[in-house]
C-alpha cells in the first residue's frame, strides 16, 4: 500500500509520462532497456510499484555487502554470485512453480550501455524457465516509460530478437548516447560465445 502511494506520488510530480500496456498476469523475465543511467532504477520501481508487479532484480554480490545487504534485498534485490550463476535459474524456477507472480528484471545491455551486444542472460532464462518476457523501456524523446508487450520466445534467437529489436527501434534511454542496439552475440554464428 505505501509502495502504491509512493508511486503515485512520483508520477504526480515527474516529468516523465508512464504509459504501459498492464501488468503481467504471470511470472515473467522483465527487460530493462535501453538502461543508460542510473535513473533507470527509480523508473522501474516506480514502474512495478503503481502497477502493483512484485519485481525482483539480479545485482552483483559485492552491492548486498553490510547495512546494504537489508535494503537492497528489501527493493527486490537477488545477489548473484558469478561463481555459481545457475543457483540463480534455480531460485526463479522455485518461485515459477510456487505460484507466485513476478517480474525479474534483467537490464541486458549491461552496466549504462556501451556494450556491442547485449547479454543473452535474460533469453536463457525466460527459456529454461518457461517464463515470457515483458518488454520494459525508457524513452527520453518522448519523456515515456513503462511496459511493452509481453512475448514467449521460440528459441529462433533471430527470429525473436528481430520481434524485440522492432520494439525498442525507436526508444532512446534516458542518455541516448549510451544506447546499444538490441542484438545477441548468438545472432552471429561467426562471433565467439558470449561469456555473461
Amino acid at each position: 500500500m505505501l509502495k502504491r502511494l509512493l508511486a503515485r506520488l512520483f508520477w504526480a510530480l515527474s516529468r516523465w509520462t508512464l504509459t504501459s500496456e498492464g501488468a503481467p498476469t504471470r511470472p515473467t523475465v522483465l527487460v530493462g532497456a535501453p538502461h543508460t543511467s542510473n535513473w533507470d532504477f527509480v523508473l522501474m520501481l516506480a514502474i512495478a510499484w503503481r502497477l502493483g508487479i512484485d519485481v525482483h532484480w539480479l545485482g552483483k554480490k559485492s552491492l548486498f555487502r553490510g547495512w546494504r545487504g537489508p535494503i537492497m534485498r528489501g527493493l527486490g534485490g537477488i545477489p548473484v554470485d558469478r561463481a555459481d550463476p545457475a543457483r540463480v535459474v534455480k531460485e526463479v524456477v522455485g518461485q515459477v512453480h510456487a505460484g507466485t507472480v513476478f517480474g525479474l528484471v534483467v537490464t541486458p545491455d549491461g552496466t549504462r550501455g556501451g556494450n556491442e551486444y547485449w547479454k543473452s542472460g535474460f533469453y536463457r532464462i525466460a527459456r529454461e524457465t518457461g517464463m515470457p518476457v515483458t518488454l520494459g523501456f525508457v524513452d527520453r524523446t518522448t519523456m515515456t516509460t513503462g511496459l511493452g508487450p509481453t512475448i514467449d520466445l521460440t528459441g529462433d534467437v533471430a527470429a525473436d530478437m528481430e520481434r524485440i529489436r522492432a520494439f525498442y527501434a525507436d526508444k532512446a534511454g534516458v542518455r541516448p548516447e549510451r544506447r546499444t542496439e538490441p542484438r545477441l552475440r548468438e545472432e552471429n554464428p561467426a562471433a565467439s560465445p558470449d561469456a555473461d
